[in-house]
Order: structure tokens, then C-alpha cells, then sequence
């Protein structure tokens, strides 16, 4: 079927300086071989740098910005070789009208792609429209006369119309905003350790454009359009800018991926070069070569760089490791001496208030009993550090065997129901198990530092109301619910339950004497068990519920 007629009448002909040879329409004789020295190994390099961004990177909002990039450079790119060696005239007229659309997007996109990088956030609305604004001509005037005023069929190119103007205008003006807002950031970024990547990337992206946009309009006004075959090494140095950044920044959370991209970027280029003429090619790779020894430094500083801080990193965590030892010797030391001290001055308070040195007058009968209770809290305080050091470790021997976890809880809630009512709360214990709760596990440990641990905390922490405790089977799982009406927990705290020495940002005003380590233990032994635990709250002031699951013994019916 003929198409001819969709043709707009002077554009049917064809270009007399080549035959097409390729597909009735390409002539690849007709450009010099420099053009695929300088275009071909850019665009590959081009896309996959940027896939290889996107892919690394997961798919960030900085790195499918750079993807976008690449993909409107290749086909501009790509675009310029048709005009090279495209014969038919209708083919080589629609190809340079849309160079200014790429064009514009190309401003487009590295403009919004030097924000996002260097704010690490979106870019505003505002300036979004500004952009819009800025693209919104061109794409209104791309095919009328003042993008291409007419055709020289005697040199076989379109002449450029008014619009060019403009857009080479957008493209010096955002390169210059473009640079001003790196050296804005870097001017604003004393002392952070990233500080020079702003400025390193605004240089890089200038030099791309001078060298890409000068080239187009040198040869847009002399109309020698070999100089156009300079340009695309503006990408280079910009892919280079990138490289080094990854290297030396860890841009886009990169490492080893920037040496990866300059290793193969070299090789596509000194590839290319095995295509061209004998006499251009000593001039390639002494370029080749410039950019080799440029990068080669940059790339070996910054992996020498890196080795540096490997080995100052190992060294300081092998002082760390001997500190620590050193500590925690230390640590134990101490614990075990104060441990004892304590444990004599509560055998001796205790021997004071129970009257085996005889009768004792009233006023030290009561500081004695007050003393008791504070030595017995110091002796708790100091074995919860000890059993935490141990139970990080991995030294602590459970005695496991099997027990009625039922029985257990009945008689720690008779236990601590004294303290429950001297605050005025309900303190309750729930059987919906069924029966054959036993487990294997050891009972103390479980006893004191798990389940007596959850029950005391609750009721410290209960101003007002009651604090249920209940067990129940679900299929091989025992689980105890320890349920209160007390202060609850913040999102913020809950974050901190079950850690080291983790406190709740008000919980020290209700509870002085917390050590921050009872449900750090609680987790580690429940865990040592083969169960776990948690906590829930609908949020400050509304109650806690601590669930822990313990699996059923072999004795359990």
C-alpha cells in the first residue's frame, strides 16, 4: 500500500549524497566512523549504568529519575546517527523535530533528578510546575515552523527555526539554577560527611551540558555538524561524576556497583575503538587512556580509602572485644562482692527483726525491717544484672523439668496478692485451660524472672482497677495472659520493651527503683524455652496485655 501521500509534498525526496543500502532508507557509509566511537559505546554504557542504578538500588525514586535520563539521552542520541545516515528526507525532517522534544526532556528530567538526589526527597509542587511550564512550548511548537523552518536538500538538513532559541536558553538557565542550588547545598552542609557530593555532582552535570549543548550550538550557527560528535562525551564525565559519588559517597546506597560501571564504561569505549580508522584511533585511546589514569585515581584512592577505614574498624572492634571481656570481668567482680556484702547485711537485718539477739526497742526494730526490704531489692537489682550478663552469654544452665505451670501462677497470685490490695487492686486468677498444663522447663527461672516478673511489673504500673491472670491451652501452646487496667504503652515504649536496660520514657517516675533488665530476662528465658512473649495496649493510659507462650510437656493430658 502506498503511504506517499501522507508525505508533505518537497519532503518526498531523498539526500544525494548516499545510497540506501540498509532497510531502502540508511546509508551507515554516509557518517564518519568517529560517530560510532563517540555514540554507539554511550548509549550502552548510558543504559545500563542507569538499569544497573535502578536495579541495585530498588527501584528509588532518585535512581528511576537517572533510569529516565539514560533512556532519553540513548534515543536522542540514537537520533542524531538517523540524521547522519537517514537518506530519505521526510525520515531525516521528522527525526529533527523531535531532538527538541528529547532535548527539552532531557532538562527536564536532570533538573528534577539533582533535587531529589541531593534533598533526598521529593521535589515541591511548586517547582514541579515551573518545569511543566518551561516544556509546555515546546511541545506545542515541535511540529510547526518555528522548531524547523525548512529543509536544505543541498545539504541535506532541516534548518532550524525560533524555538531553538529557546530552548538553548531553558538549557543554560537550568544548568546555571542547577549549579547554583549544588553550591547553595554545599555551602549549607558544614560538617556533614556527604558534603562535597552536592558540588561534585552540580560540576559534573555543567560540564555535560557545556560539552553536550555548546557542541549542538556551535553546529546549529556554523552548521558544520561535526562538531556535534563531541557532545555525547559530556555524558561520560556525568556517568563518571555518578561513578565516583558511588565510590566515594555511596550514592544511591551503592558500593562496589561504581567500579563495576567505570570497569565496563572502559571497556565499551576501548571496544569501540578496534572500528575506527588507523589514523583516528592513536588520538581515541590517548583520550581513552586520559580518562583511564583520571577515574584509575579516583577509584584506587577511594578502594585504598576504604581499606583504611576496614582495618581501623578491625582493629577498634578488637579493642572493643578485649574492653568488653575486661568489663564484664569486671562486672562479675563487682556483682559477686556486692552480692555478698548484701546478702550478710540482709542476714543480718533479718537476724535484728526476727529478735535473736534478743528484744529490740520499736524505732529499730522498724529501721531494721525498712533496711531488709531495701537490702533484699539490692540483692534482686544486682542479680538481674548478673543473670542478664549470663543469659547474653549463654552460660546460664537451665535444671528443666516437668511442672504444673497452672499450679505455679495460682500460687504466685496468692503470693503477691497482699501487695495487690495494699494499692487497692483487684488481683485474679483464671483457669480456662481444662486442665494438663504441665511443662519442662525450669520452674525457679520460670517463676521468678518470667511469670513473677510480668505479674509485679503489672501491678507497679496499675494506679487504679485490677490485673487478671489467665491461662489457656491453644493446640500444643500454653498461653498466659497477664491482663491490667494500667498506664498502658506507647507506641515509642513498646519499642524499648524487652531490651537491654530499655525503659519507657515515664516509667522511672512510677517505678524508681526499675532496672530496665526484668523482661529483657523474662524474653530471653521464655525464648530459651522454645516460647515467647509480647505485649499489647491500645495505647497510653488504656491497660497492657503480656501474652507468653510456653509449649506443653510430654506429661500434659
Amino acid at each position: 500500500m502506498d503511504f506517499s501521500f501522507l508525505i508533505p509534498r518537497g519532503l518526498d525526496l531523498v539526500c544525494t549524497d548516499g545510497a540506501p543500502s540498509v532497510f531502502g532508507i540508511l546509508d551507515p557509509s554516509i557518517a564518519p566512523l568517529f560517530l560510532y566511537y563517540s555514540y554507539v559505546p554511550i548509549i550502552f554504557v548510558a543504559l545500563l549504568f542507569g538499569l544497573g542504578v535502578f536495579l541495585a538500588s530498588h527501584a528509588s525514586l532518585v535512581s528511576r529519575l537517572f533510569l529516565w535520563i539514560a533512556i532519553t539521552f540513548s534515543v536522542l542520541i540514537a537520533g542524531e546517527i538517523l540524521l547522519w545516515i537517514a537518506v530519505p528526507v521526510y525520515l531525516i525532517h521528522f527525526a529533527w523535530q523531535l531532538t527538541a522534544l528529547w532535548h527539552i526532556l532531557l532538562v527536564v528530567l536532570i533538573a528534577h533528578f539533582a533535587y531529589v538526589f541531593i534533598r533526598d526527597e521529593k521535589m515541591p509542587i511548586r517547582w514541579q510546575w515551573i518545569l511543566v511550564i518551561l516544556v509546555a512550548p515546546v511541545l506545542a511548537l515541535i511540529p510547526s515552523t518555528l522548531n524547523l523552518a525548512g529543509f536544505d536538500i543541498e545539504n541535506c538538513e532541516s534548518i532550524s527555526g525560533m524555538l531553538w532559541t529557546y530552548i538553548y536558553e531553558v538549557e543554560i538557565s537550568v544548568a546555571l539554577v542547577i549549579l547554583a542550588f549544588c553550591v547553595l547545598e554545599f555551602r549549607a552542609r558544614i560538617g556533614h560527611a556527604d558534603r562535597g557530593s552536592a558540588l561534585i555532582l552540580g560540576i559534573g552535570i555543567c560540564i555535560f551540558w557545556v560539552a553536550f549543548i555548546l557542541s549542538n550550538l556551535i553546529g546549529d550557527v556554523t552548521l558544520v555538524y561535526n562538531i556535534n560528535l563531541v557532545g555525547p562525551v559530556g555524558m561520560v564525565v556525568l556517568l563518571a561524576t555518578l561513578a565516583f559519588l558511588i565510590v566515594r559517597y555511596h550514592a544511591f546506597n551503592l558500593r562496589i556497583f561504581g567500579a563495576q560501571a567505570l570497569i565496563i564504561s572502559l571497556f565499551a569505549l576501548l571496544f569501540a575503538a578496534l572500528f575506527i580508522e588507523a589514523s583516528t584511533v592513536r588520538y581515541v585511546i590517548a583520550g581513552t587512556l586520559l580518562l583511564v589514569a583520571a577515574l584509575g585515581t579516583v577509584l584506587v584512592r577511594s578502594v585504598r580509602k576504604e581499606i583504611q577505614q576496614k582495618e581501623e574498624i578491625e582493629l577498634q572492634e578488637k579493642e572493643l572485644e578485649i574492653a568488653n571481656k575486661q568489663q564484664e570481668s569486671l562486672l562479675h567482680f563487682i556483682s559477686h562482692e556486692i552480692k555478698g556484702y548484701l546478702a550478710k547485711s540482709a542476714a543480718a537485718f533479718a537476724s535484728i527483726s526476727d529478735g535473736d539477739y534478743g528484744a529490740v526497742p520499736a524505732p529499730l526494730k522498724t529501721m531494721s525491717d525498712a533496711a531488709l526490704v531495701d537490702v533484699r531489692r539490692g540483692v534482686d537489682t544486682v542479680m538481674d544484672i548478673l543473670d542478664a550478663s549470663n543469659l547474653k552469654k549463654g552460660t546460664v544452665a537451665f535444671a528443666k523439668k516437668s511442672f504444673d505451670l497452672s499450679k505455679l501462677l495460682s500460687e504466685l497470685v496468692t503470693e503477691l496478692q497482699p501487695t495487690a490490695t495494699a494499692k487497692g487492686l483487684v488481683l485474679e486468677f483464671k483457669d480456662s485451660s481444662g486442665g494438663g498444663c504441665v511443662i519442662n522447663g525450669d520452674e525457679e527461672k520460670i517463676r521468678r524472672h518470667v511469670f513473677r516478673n510480668v505479674i509485679d511489673n503489672s501491678i507497679k504500673y496499675t494506679p487504679k482497677g485490677k490485673v487478671s491472670v489467665e491461662i489457656s491451652k491453644h493446640n500444643s501452646l500454653i498461653r498466659t495472659t497477664i491482663a491490667d487496667t494500667g498506664v498502658g504503652i506507647t507506641p515509642e515504649d513498646k519499642m524499648n520493651l524487652f531490651t537491654e536496660g530499655g525503659h519507657g520514657k515515664d516509667s522511672l517516675k512510677i517505678n524508681v527503683h526499675s532496672t530496665g533488665y526484668g523482661l529483657f530476662i523474662a524474653k530471653q528465658i521464655t525464648e530459651a524455652h522454645g516460647g515467647k512473649i509480647w505485649a499489647e495496649s491500645d495505647g497510653e493510659g488504656k491497660g497492657s496485655r503480656f501474652i507468653i507462650e510456653l509449649p506443653a510437656g510430654s506429661n500434659a493430658a
